[in-house]
């Protein structure tokens, strides 16, 4: 065996460590399947600088990811060197200007949220609606979920603990109201309010299959749905209310205002209208 090669053995020893330094499961679950991308590029080889350049180039080449994709793999890759004790074969990421606006087939408007929780009403999609309206009244992930229990919500305040940090978030008089009928409907004592019939967390992809499938039917282009649009539409609705990037990056729990920034961008289309107001283009000569 290669000195430096990628084994199921030190894969699994390395979720083992993100689980010990309290990562997310999501984490986990992303980290290990970029080492894994990774390890099926050496396809045996050793991992060294020059393979790493062949994958950087790889991910580049191939041009199924974006620029922002690539680098974030790069990232994760990089943490797993470290984690190795690999650091000479690191790379650096692409650089490329931060994009100042949404794609367009991407962005969930109100509009379609509307139209999301419509569909889920007129098929009786009761656990599907106001899981939707929870995690767009409170822009929390999908994976904390968890922390939404009986408790939270008779004290209209969820306390949410995630990547190392605990805050506060406030539940809305109106979601707690719905909140509370359906904990009444389903008979739930305590705890989390949203679990499997086996009483486990629920399936973030059973979640996001869901809403695809509503999407087709509620006339909502499935590009634009998925779980974690609906944390983006709470930000973007939240700083149109205030203009305080500051505010929606303490509610959303962001460490660095540069990545709420990337959740509060507008459409293409929107920033023509704005620019298309301004008026500095005069009559044709």
């Amino acid at each position: 065996m290669l000195e430096r090669s990628i084994t199921e053995e030190i894969i699994k020893a390395y979720e083992r460590y993100l689980s010990e330094d309290e990562k997310s499961r999501a984490t986990i679950e992303k980290y290990s399947r970029d080492v894994k991308r990774l390890r099926d590029f050496a396809a045996g080889r050793e991992i060294n600088k020059e393979l790493m350049i062949a994958f950087k180039r790889y991910l580049l080449d191939c041009g199924t990811f974006k620029i922002s994709s690539i680098n974030s793999y790069l990232e994760t890759v990089n943490r797993f060197l470290e984690y190795m004790g690999w650091y000479d074969a690191r790379v650096k990421p692409y650089k490329s200007q931060q994009q100042c606006f949404q794609d367009d087939d991407r962005y969930m408007s109100r509009s379609d949220y509307q139209k999301l929780l419509k569909q889920a009403k007129q098929e009786g999609k009761r656990r599907l609606y106001i899981i939707m309206e929870t995690i767009g009244s409170t822009g929390i992930r999908i994976s904390e979920l968890c922390f939404i229990t009986v408790e939270a919500v008779r004290q209209g305040i969820a306390r949410i603990y995630n990547k190392g940090k605990v805050r506060k978030v406030i539940l809305t008089r109106e979601l707690c109201r719905q909140l509370l009928l359906y904990i009444a409907e389903n008979k739930i004592k305590s705890g989390p309010v949203f679990v499997s019939r086996n009483g486990n967390t629920l399936n973030r992809s059973n979640i996001w299959k869901e809403m695809k499938e509503l999407a087709e039917r509620a006339g909502v282009a499935v590009t634009k749905v998925f779980p974690h649009n609906l944390r983006k539409l709470f930000a973007s609705c939240l700083y149109k209310e205030g203009r305080d990037i500051a505010r929606v990056a303490d509610i959303l729990g962001h460490s660095r205002i540069d990545t709420t920034r990337r959740y509060i961008r507008e459409t293409c289309e929107q920033q023509r209208n704005i620019l298309e107001k301004l008026g500095l283009v005069e009559t044709v000569w």
